[in-house]
Protein backbone atom coordinates (compact mmCIF):
# COMPACT_ATOMS: atom_id res chain seq x y z
CA UNK A 1 0.00 0.00 0.00
CA UNK A 2 1.19 3.49 -1.12
CA UNK A 3 2.26 5.61 1.94
CA UNK A 4 2.07 9.37 1.95
CA UNK A 5 5.33 11.37 2.60
CA UNK A 6 3.71 13.81 4.91
CA UNK A 7 2.71 12.20 8.07
CA UNK A 8 -0.48 14.26 8.17
CA UNK A 9 -2.10 12.73 5.14
CA UNK A 10 -2.17 9.08 6.64
CA UNK A 11 -5.84 9.39 6.60
CA UNK A 12 -8.37 8.22 4.71
CA UNK A 13 -9.95 11.15 2.36
CA UNK A 14 -12.31 11.31 0.26
CA UNK A 15 -11.11 12.03 -3.50
CA UNK A 16 -13.34 14.76 -3.94
CA UNK A 17 -12.11 17.11 -1.10
CA UNK A 18 -9.32 17.95 -3.49
CA UNK A 19 -11.28 19.33 -6.50
CA UNK A 20 -10.70 23.26 -7.50
CA UNK A 21 -14.05 24.06 -5.48
CA UNK A 22 -13.12 22.81 -2.53
CA UNK A 23 -9.46 23.77 -2.60
CA UNK A 24 -11.17 27.51 -3.29
CA UNK A 25 -13.29 27.56 -0.37
CA UNK A 26 -10.70 25.75 2.22
CA UNK A 27 -8.01 28.68 1.00
CA UNK A 28 -10.42 31.46 1.63
CA UNK A 29 -11.49 30.42 4.66
CA UNK A 30 -7.88 30.12 5.95
CA UNK A 31 -6.69 33.37 4.37
CA UNK A 32 -9.49 35.08 6.16
CA UNK A 33 -8.53 33.14 9.68
CA UNK A 34 -4.56 33.66 9.40
CA UNK A 35 -5.62 37.76 8.68
CA UNK A 36 -7.44 37.80 11.50
CA UNK A 37 -4.89 36.34 13.44
CA UNK A 38 -2.24 38.11 12.47
CA UNK A 39 -4.36 41.26 13.30
CA UNK A 40 -4.74 40.01 17.16
CA UNK A 41 -7.64 37.96 17.10
CA UNK A 42 -8.34 34.92 19.74
CA UNK A 43 -9.22 32.21 18.17
CA UNK A 44 -12.46 30.65 19.80
CA UNK A 45 -14.47 27.55 18.02
CA UNK A 46 -17.62 27.32 19.21
CA UNK A 47 -19.68 23.80 18.71
CA UNK A 48 -22.35 22.04 20.18
CA UNK A 49 -22.92 17.87 19.90
CA UNK A 50 -26.35 16.41 20.37
CA UNK A 51 -26.74 14.01 23.59
CA UNK A 52 -29.84 11.71 23.20
CA UNK A 53 -30.85 10.76 26.32
CA UNK A 54 -30.47 6.87 26.13
CA UNK A 55 -26.71 7.79 25.75
CA UNK A 56 -27.28 8.70 29.59
CA UNK A 57 -28.92 5.87 30.22
CA UNK A 58 -27.74 3.38 28.70
CA UNK A 59 -31.04 1.66 27.51
CA UNK A 60 -30.89 0.12 23.68
CA UNK A 61 -33.95 1.35 22.30
CA UNK A 62 -35.41 1.02 18.50
CA UNK A 63 -34.76 3.06 16.30
CA UNK A 64 -38.32 3.80 16.13
CA UNK A 65 -38.78 4.12 19.94
CA UNK A 66 -35.98 6.34 20.10
CA UNK A 67 -37.59 8.83 17.90
CA UNK A 68 -39.64 9.61 20.81
CA UNK A 69 -36.97 10.10 23.14
CA UNK A 70 -35.51 13.93 24.42
CA UNK A 71 -32.28 15.02 22.51
CA UNK A 72 -30.21 17.65 23.97
CA UNK A 73 -27.77 19.62 22.79
CA UNK A 74 -24.50 20.78 24.57
CA UNK A 75 -23.08 24.35 22.91
CA UNK A 76 -19.52 24.92 24.14
CA UNK A 77 -16.23 26.72 23.01
CA UNK A 78 -12.63 26.21 23.34
CA UNK A 79 -9.41 27.83 22.59
CA UNK A 80 -5.76 26.59 22.66
CA UNK A 81 -5.83 27.58 26.81
CA UNK A 82 -8.81 24.98 26.61
CA UNK A 83 -12.55 25.86 27.54
CA UNK A 84 -13.73 29.38 27.46
CA UNK A 85 -14.48 30.80 30.73
CA UNK A 86 -18.19 30.76 29.53
CA UNK A 87 -21.04 28.89 31.42
CA UNK A 88 -22.17 26.31 28.97
CA UNK A 89 -25.69 25.04 27.48
CA UNK A 90 -27.10 21.79 27.71
CA UNK A 91 -30.72 22.43 25.93
CA UNK A 92 -33.13 20.71 24.85
CA UNK A 93 -33.16 20.24 20.55
CA UNK A 94 -35.70 22.61 19.16
CA UNK A 95 -37.50 24.03 21.61
CA UNK A 96 -35.33 27.24 22.24
CA UNK A 97 -37.28 30.13 20.52
CA UNK A 98 -35.09 32.28 18.09
CA UNK A 99 -34.84 35.28 20.04
CA UNK A 100 -33.64 32.96 22.99
CA UNK A 101 -30.96 31.42 19.70
CA UNK A 102 -29.16 34.94 19.66
CA UNK A 103 -29.18 35.83 22.87
CA UNK A 104 -27.21 32.50 23.45
CA UNK A 105 -24.88 34.35 21.01
CA UNK A 106 -24.85 37.48 22.49
CA UNK A 107 -23.95 36.16 25.99
CA UNK A 108 -20.74 34.39 24.29
CA UNK A 109 -19.69 37.38 22.61
CA UNK A 110 -20.10 39.41 26.04
CA UNK A 111 -17.58 36.98 27.40
CA UNK A 112 -15.45 36.35 24.96
CA UNK A 113 -14.73 40.37 25.24
CA UNK A 114 -14.11 40.31 28.62
CA UNK A 115 -11.62 37.31 29.15
CA UNK A 116 -10.01 37.15 25.92
CA UNK A 117 -10.79 40.78 24.13
CA UNK A 118 -11.24 40.38 20.24
CA UNK A 119 -11.99 36.93 18.79
CA UNK A 120 -12.34 35.36 15.55
CA UNK A 121 -15.38 32.70 16.27
CA UNK A 122 -14.98 29.33 14.48
CA UNK A 123 -17.86 27.09 14.21
CA UNK A 124 -19.63 24.86 11.29
CA UNK A 125 -22.75 25.95 9.41
CA UNK A 126 -25.65 22.85 9.93
CA UNK A 127 -27.09 24.08 6.72
CA UNK A 128 -23.73 24.22 4.34
CA UNK A 129 -24.05 20.90 1.67
CA UNK A 130 -21.90 18.05 2.22
CA UNK A 131 -20.06 18.44 -1.13
CA UNK A 132 -19.14 21.82 -2.13
CA UNK A 133 -17.70 20.96 -5.77
CA UNK A 134 -21.17 22.64 -7.48
CA UNK A 135 -21.35 24.67 -10.12
CA UNK A 136 -22.73 27.36 -8.06
CA UNK A 137 -19.52 27.55 -5.76
CA UNK A 138 -17.09 27.23 -8.69
CA UNK A 139 -18.72 30.50 -9.91
CA UNK A 140 -18.62 32.56 -7.10
CA UNK A 141 -15.00 31.35 -5.28
CA UNK A 142 -14.60 34.81 -4.26
CA UNK A 143 -17.39 35.28 -2.00
CA UNK A 144 -16.64 35.90 1.71
CA UNK A 145 -16.00 32.77 3.42
CA UNK A 146 -18.83 33.34 6.01
CA UNK A 147 -22.69 33.37 5.04
CA UNK A 148 -25.33 36.00 6.81
CA UNK A 149 -26.23 33.95 9.64
CA UNK A 150 -24.76 30.70 10.89
CA UNK A 151 -27.54 28.16 12.35
CA UNK A 152 -26.37 25.69 14.23
CA UNK A 153 -28.93 22.78 15.62
CA UNK A 154 -29.79 25.00 18.93
CA UNK A 155 -28.48 28.63 18.18
CA UNK A 156 -28.30 31.35 15.70
CA UNK A 157 -24.52 32.94 15.17
CA UNK A 158 -25.30 36.46 13.32
CA UNK A 159 -21.72 38.08 12.25
CA UNK A 160 -22.81 41.36 12.97
CA UNK A 161 -23.38 40.69 16.55
CA UNK A 162 -19.72 39.23 16.82
CA UNK A 163 -18.71 42.46 14.90
CA UNK A 164 -21.05 45.23 17.06
CA UNK A 165 -18.83 43.25 20.21
CA UNK A 166 -15.44 43.47 18.72
CA UNK A 167 -15.37 39.95 17.05
CA UNK A 168 -15.29 37.87 13.76
CA UNK A 169 -17.39 35.03 12.33
CA UNK A 170 -15.90 32.28 9.90
CA UNK A 171 -17.22 28.95 9.25
CA UNK A 172 -14.91 25.82 8.21
CA UNK A 173 -15.98 24.24 4.96
CA UNK A 174 -17.84 21.49 5.63
CA UNK A 175 -15.08 18.98 3.40
CA UNK A 176 -12.32 19.86 6.13
CA UNK A 177 -14.09 18.92 9.28
CA UNK A 178 -10.96 17.81 10.58
CA UNK A 179 -10.03 21.48 10.74
CA UNK A 180 -12.38 21.90 13.36
CA UNK A 181 -11.22 20.57 16.77
CA UNK A 182 -14.33 20.56 18.92
CA UNK A 183 -15.14 17.07 17.31
CA UNK A 184 -12.04 15.93 20.00
CA UNK A 185 -14.05 16.77 22.63
CA UNK A 186 -17.35 15.93 21.92
CA UNK A 187 -15.81 12.30 21.06
CA UNK A 188 -14.31 12.93 24.51
CA UNK A 189 -17.29 13.66 26.30
CA UNK A 190 -19.05 10.61 24.99
CA UNK A 191 -16.85 8.50 25.89
CA UNK A 192 -16.33 9.43 29.65
CA UNK A 193 -20.85 9.20 30.23
CA UNK A 194 -20.58 5.68 28.35
CA UNK A 195 -17.94 4.10 31.09
CA UNK A 196 -19.37 6.17 33.70
CA UNK A 197 -22.45 6.94 33.49
CA UNK A 198 -23.65 4.10 36.42
CA UNK A 199 -21.40 5.97 38.87
CA UNK A 200 -23.98 8.89 38.50
CA UNK A 201 -26.68 6.97 39.12
CA UNK A 202 -28.76 6.23 42.14
CA UNK A 203 -31.50 3.36 42.60
CA UNK A 204 -34.28 3.51 45.06
CA UNK A 205 -36.33 0.46 45.88
CA UNK A 206 -39.64 0.39 47.42
CA UNK A 207 -42.14 -1.53 48.45
CA UNK A 208 -43.44 -2.05 45.30
CA UNK A 209 -41.31 0.23 42.95
CA UNK A 210 -37.84 0.68 41.96
CA UNK A 211 -36.52 3.58 40.14
CA UNK A 212 -32.86 4.87 38.82
CA UNK A 213 -31.77 8.35 38.67
CA UNK A 214 -28.90 9.65 37.10
CA UNK A 215 -27.00 12.50 37.94
CA UNK A 216 -27.17 14.52 34.56
CA UNK A 217 -25.88 17.96 34.92
CA UNK A 218 -22.95 16.25 37.07
CA UNK A 219 -22.16 14.12 34.63
CA UNK A 220 -21.75 16.39 31.87
CA UNK A 221 -19.36 18.67 33.75
CA UNK A 222 -16.92 15.91 34.73
CA UNK A 223 -16.82 14.84 30.94
CA UNK A 224 -16.22 18.50 29.84
CA UNK A 225 -13.33 18.21 32.57
CA UNK A 226 -11.85 15.77 30.81
CA UNK A 227 -11.14 17.50 28.08
CA UNK A 228 -8.17 19.24 29.60
CA UNK A 229 -6.26 22.07 28.12
CA UNK A 230 -3.44 20.20 27.26
CA UNK A 231 -5.95 17.88 24.89
CA UNK A 232 -7.25 21.18 23.72
CA UNK A 233 -3.81 22.24 22.99
CA UNK A 234 -2.68 18.96 21.04
CA UNK A 235 -6.13 18.70 18.84
CA UNK A 236 -5.37 22.48 17.98
CA UNK A 237 -1.85 21.72 16.96
CA UNK A 238 -2.65 19.16 14.69
CA UNK A 239 -5.15 21.19 13.07
CA UNK A 240 -2.37 24.16 12.83
CA UNK A 241 -0.27 21.51 10.96
CA UNK A 242 -3.32 20.86 8.49
CA UNK A 243 -3.86 24.55 7.98
CA UNK A 244 -0.52 24.60 7.33
CA UNK A 245 -0.22 21.76 4.84
CA UNK A 246 -3.24 23.20 2.94
CA UNK A 247 -1.86 26.82 2.67
CA UNK A 248 1.24 25.32 1.01
CA UNK A 249 -0.28 23.07 -1.09
CA UNK A 250 -3.11 25.15 -2.78
CA UNK A 251 -1.86 28.95 -2.61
Amino acid sequence: MQRFANPLLRHVIHRGYFDAASQTQCLQYLRALRTLQLKGFNTVFLGETDIPESLITGDKTAEEDSLSWPIWTLVHAGSSQGWVPWRYRLLLRDKLFIDWQEAIFQELCDSLTLSYGKCVIVTRDKRQSTHVGTKEVKETGTQPPVPPVIYMSSIKCCPEIARANGHELLAVPSSYSYLYPVDVAWSSLKWFIINNRQGFALRSIGRTYSYRCILFSDLIMKGIEKMTPRKWKVAINRVKRWENYYLDTFS
